[in-house]
């Protein structure tokens, strides 16, 4: 048993943005995190884009990034949370940069701002192609100073801790009490006693295999909140980036961020033709549905396996100084952008939908809350605006650490029961777990993609079910080891996304059914 004040799952941007804040503030409670890999393994640690935040008001404004923000989001954004978080984001930045997160200047000595697609103008805060990494940086610098936080790596959440596992009466309104968590290192599962707790658990991209996120982006905490009856929702809008790029291998695929077409790369069928001003005005610099649906369409069309990013006419010194990483992993793959062509293709990116939080980024579960990509604030509505995220994620940490002060939490005073896995035994062989990720991740991809069908979106449901079953059964037999719980996770994240796409009737944003409206 440990016995913490605040427990933080997750360790990016939203979870170590709370925990500094929390710590610093209250010198005298405890924060533990944990984090089923590296301290700094998360889906910010990929971000590439930046932080989209107004800075030149000569030529940027509020409202600007409140509208862009509202028409990437296709009608369903809560307008009171955007003009909530795009005003609050200057001073949310500072902060960051006051930590030590370091962004690249311009020849003026000023923030040299980006431009990604969607934005109406240049906002789009960077360090280099690397943005995610440095913010990363600069919080764990800061946690690391402060000696009331634990972090706890290579431990995996298993479950949320409510009134489910405790010999209490069963009231109406789930509490959370902490959580059991998986020590990956002995085997042993631990409980976790916290008067309050946060989910920072980030995306869901492996569910789909083919993903621009890290493997440990697995659902784990919109799955662990859906089991313990918290709301989710929106979790039909699933974002794919347009341009990753394309290898043969499987797996997560590389980045090519947002901001080599905001530089000026134009996309191109094999055969050279420039297709996006034939789908939308703004061509490559049209939100990431239009030209994720583009590219769709056009390798459906053409039978393709990818389309390509130009960047040959663009000037080379200045793409490598924004754009090292990304250089450097082209080369990697034996492509010269000078010359060749990037191969792309849309990949699983980003959800908009998730655990549902009011504004202080509270669940609908008592002393559980949830920030950054497994919450659902109502910032994106049908489509994330580029370099939102990180944004979303700085505020709403913000917000639910002064709510924290605000609104005190009670200790909790109640027996948790240690984990009870008496009667289950370690598999012989995990080939069950393997092949039944497989088939999961071919599932998503083929019947749950970017373009849908009711027809297909039907048949998943029954795919799906014979894969719980079976990896239900595994679950109740066996000693609990992460790649299983894992997999138990992305078919909740799986049932979800299925379930909530069949019960949209409209076409928004990033869904796109084909039964609802014409074909492009």
């Amino acid at each position: 048993m440990i016995r913490t004040n605040f427990l933080v799952i997750g360790s990016g941007v939203a979870g170590l943005t709370f925990a500094v804040k929390i710590a610093q503030k209250l010198s005298d409670k405890t924060v533990t995190i944990v984090t089923k890999a590296d301290e700094d393994e998360s889906n910010t640690k990929y971000a590439q884009g930046g932080v989209a935040v107004v800075l030149d008001l000569e030529e940027d404004s509020f409202q600007k990034h409140i509208r862009d923000t509202l028409v990437a989001g296709d009608g369903l954004c809560d307008e009171e949370v955007v003009e909530m978080v795009v005003k609050k984001g200057p001073k949310r930045l500072k902060e960051l940069m006051l930590w030590g997160a370091n962004f690249d200047i311009d020849a003026s000595g000023k923030l040299d701002l980006g431009r990604e697609g969607g934005h109406s103008v240049h906002r789009v805060v960077h360090h280099k192609d690397i943005t995610g990494y440095e913010v990363e940086r600069a919080l764990l610098q800061s946690l690391n100073r402060l000696p009331n936080v634990t972090l706890l790596s290579y431990h995996f959440a298993v479950d949320l801790i409510t009134e489910h596992h405790l010999e209490v009466p069963k009231s109406r309104q789930v509490s959370c009490y902490g959580a059991y968590v998986l020590n990956q290192r002995t085997g042993d599962i631990i409980t976790i006693k916290a008067d309050s707790t946060l989910l920072a658990t980030g995306g869901i991209g492996h569910v789909y295999g083919r993903t621009t996120n890290p493997v440990i982006a697995t659902g784990d905490g919109i799955a662990m909140a859906y089991r313990a009856k918290a709301e989710i929702r929106d979790m039909e809008f699933v974002q794919f980036h347009p341009t990753a790029l394309f290898t043969a291998k499987e797996g997560p695929l590389f980045l090519i961020s947002e901001a080599v077409r905001g530089f000026g790369a134009i996309l191109r069928t094999k055969n050279g033709h420039r297709f996006m001003p034939d789908y939308d005005e703004r061509a490559e610099l049209a939100s990431r549905d239009i030209v994720s649906q583009s590219i769709d369409n056009e390798l459906k069309r053409s039978g393709d396996t990818s389309v390509f990013l130009d960047c040959t006419h663009l000037d080379m010194d200045e793409f490598k100084r924004h754009f090292p990483t990304i250089y450097k992993e082209c080369l990697a793959n034996h492509i010269a952008i000078e010359t060749d062509w990037i191969p792309v293709v849309p990949a699983s990116h980003y959800l908009c939908g998730g655990v549902v939080v009011d504004k202080h980024g509270r669940t609908s579960i008592t002393n559980l809350f949830a920030c950054g990509e497994c919450s659902r604030t109502g910032l994106h509505g049908a489509n994330r605006l580029a370099s939102n995220s990180l944004l979303e994620a700085l505020v709403y940490a913000n917000n639910s650490f002064k709510y924290h002060l605000a609104h005190p939490v009670d200790p909790i005073d109640v027996s948790i029961p240690p984990w009870d896995d008496e009667g289950t035994h370690i598999p012989k062989e995990y080939i069950l777990i393997r092949h039944n990720l497989t088939k999961l991740q071919a599932l998503m991809r083929d019947y749950v993609g970017i373009v849908r069908s009711s027809d297909r979106l039907a048949k998943a449901v029954l795919h799906l079910d014979l894969i719980y079953k079976e990896v239900e059964e595994l679950y109740k037999s066996s000693k609990i080891t992460t790649t299983l719980c894992e997999l138990r996770n992305m078919i909740n994240v799986a049932h979800l996304i299925i379930g909530q796409s069949m019960e949209r009737k409209e076409n928004r944003g990033g869904y796109y059914n084909l039964d609802n409206t014409i074909a492009l």
